[in-house]
This record gives C-alpha cells, sequence and structure tokens, in this order.
C-alpha cells in the first residue's frame, strides 16, 4: 500500500480572531495558501530553512509534507503555533497560524504567514501571481 502523500490535515480555526488558515471558508479567518514553483517535495528543504531561522521559532516535528512550529511573542513570550502542510507530489502548501491563549491576536497570525509569504517568494520558491 503506497504513503500517503498528504500524511497530516490541518484543524479548523477556532471561533475568536487570533487564527489564520488557507482552508477556513470564512474571511475572519481565511489566509491564501502558498502556492509553489515546484513540487513541495523539491521545495521542502528551503522552505523549512526559511521557517527556522523566522524570529523566536522552534520546530516541533518535521515530517515530509508537514512542518510544526511553536512561536513565541518577544515582550509577553505568547506561545502561537504555525504549521504547514501539502501533498508532497503537489504544488499548493497549506498553512495555519494560531495563538494558543488569548482572543485576539492584533493580526500578528496574519502578518507572520505574510511575513513568510514574502520569504518564499524573495527565493523564488512561489508561483508568481496573475495580478
Amino acid at each position: 500500500m503506497p504513503e500517503p502523500t498528504r500524511p497530516y490535515q490541518l484543524a479548523p480555526c477556532p471561533d475568536s480572531p487570533n487564527c489564520v488558515s488557507s482552508l477556513a471558508e470564512d474571511d475572519k479567518h481565511r489566509i491564501e495558501p502558498f502556492i509553489l514553483s515546484q513540487t513541495l517535495a523539491a521545495a521542502w528543504p528551503e522552505l523549512v530553512d526559511i521557517v527556522k531561522k523566522q524570529p523566536r521559532t522552534r520546530i516541533v516535528e518535521n515530517q515530509p509534507g508537514y512542518l510544526h512550529t511553536e512561536v513565541r511573542s518577544l515582550i509577553f513570550r505568547f506561545l502561537d503555533h504555525l504549521e504547514l502542510s501539502g501533498d508532497v507530489n503537489g504544488y499548493r502548501l497549506d498553512v495555519r497560524s494560531a495563538s494558543v491563549t488569548g482572543y485576539s491576536d492584533l493580526g500578528v497570525n496574519r502578518k507572520r504567514v505574510e511575513t513568510l509569504r514574502r520569504a518564499f517568494e524573495a527565493q523564488g520558491l512561489l508561483k508568481p501571481t496573475t495580478d
């Protein structure tokens, strides 16, 4: 039996506004997925390297097609979870970034994902958008 190419499914966001996910259906939580310029398997090492270089980020789990990190806020040391998941043979990488505690995150999780998007774009890892 072949191994699954997408071993992890991201959890849905809670009702609170301190979470964003590319799998969310509502505008409050929805963020665009990353569309890669090469397969996830080919891009994976560089993607992981970029993520682990983000400030106060610690990798919790790194499996083909799934990355789970913990990110601490600078001043109060609040804990957030950042997850990336996708089919290793595909080009779509889903993302979820969520605060562990509290209600509002003042947009920190959305900013984190967009910062990653810019870093991935700068390395040519994302397919150019057609705006």
